[in-house]
């Protein structure tokens, strides 16, 4: 009898532990959409687009958003979804975290063992968190399947990653709750001085010129976005008062961030993922401002 006693026991114990994890997965899908659909912007370039540049929602992350034509590279966003063939569903969880975290492809499948394009911001990804690398994982798994075979790229030059020194830090939840960590913990993921530093011969000048802005984003360069879309130059973002957000309030920086207009009001240009960033939480917006406050002023 004691012997059933301690067997029902272990029972309700594991049960109890395989419907705790049944109850956490929701949670963890919802926060992977969060993060996907946000701050990480994915569908901005892996969902194809309408003529006016609108992503194609039903047909969301099958790739083919954004095409690249660069000096070391050329391609087009590959499909995440759980396709078997052409997206991602042959893939293992660990296999899809080296994608996002290192950029490597697994030794099996389609394009087998080559790295993934260089504006997969790869070197911004590492910084993610255990926890939210799971979830992001956990959304992929969750969306619709699409067949959509993408052309393979055109590597021009071996594939370099330039480090990213934010990239490199190690995010607990401790750093999460505090607004400024957080803030640079979401511009880091959200891949944000990989546009706004400029570069200079294929040297992003994050030590001398961090935040200055002045890289541009030209159609020859970037394709999929609307036919007209006549490219854009990004902005200085660092706290210096003339040349930068120095004399921006919070509301007018929050603005320019989630509904792309500036503090002229004039609507600013992709490739800046407006449309993504609109769902961030208020709470997410303040970290940002708070972050992009203490950024070193730059003209």
């Amino acid at each position: 009898m004691g012997a059933l006693l301690r067997i029902g026991g272990w029972l309700a114990m594991v049960m109890g532990w395989a419907g705790a994890a049944t109850a956490a997965e929701p949670a963890a899908v919802e926060r992977g959409r969060y993060l996907v659909e946000t701050i990480l912007a994915c569908g901005n370039c892996h969902t194809p687009k309408d003529a006016d540049g609108r992503p194609v929602a039903s047909r969301a992350l099958s790739g083919g958003g954004l095409s690249f034509d660069l000096p070391p590279f050329a391609g087009t966003a590959s499909n995440i979804t759980p396709d078997v063939e052409t997206g991602i569903g042959a893939w293992t969880d660990d296999e899809i975290k080296r994608a996002i975290t290192l950029g490597e492809r697994p030794r099996h499948g389609r394009l087998a063992e080559q790295p993934l394009g260089l504006p997969m911001w790869v070197a911004f990804y590492k910084a993610l968190t255990p926890g939210d690398l799971d979830a992001v994982v956990a959304y992929l798994r969750s969306v619709p399947a699409v067949r959509n075979e993408i052309p393979p790229p055109v590597y021009r030059k071996p594939v370099v990653r330039e480090r990213y020194p934010d990239g490199e830090r190690a995010y607990t939840e401790r750093d999460l709750r505090d607004p400024v960590q957080r803030g640079r913990y979401l511009v880091t993921i959200g891949h944000c001085m990989e546009c706004h530093t400029p570069n200079d011969k294929g040297v992003t000048l994050y030590e001398q010129r961090f935040g200055a802005g002045g890289r541009p984003y030209l159609p020859a360069m970037v394709k999929g976005f609307a036919s007209a879309w006549p490219g854009a130059v990004s902005r200085n973002i660092t706290s210096h008062p003339d040349a930068g957000l120095g004399r921006w309030t919070d509301g007018e920086i929050k603005r320019a961030i989630s509904r792309g207009v500036g503090r002229d009001g004039r609507t600013l240009q992709p490739p800046m993922g407006f449309a993504w960033y609109a769902g961030l939480s208020d709470a997410d917006l303040d970290a940002i401002v708070a972050w992009l406050r203490t950024v070193p002023p730059l003209p």
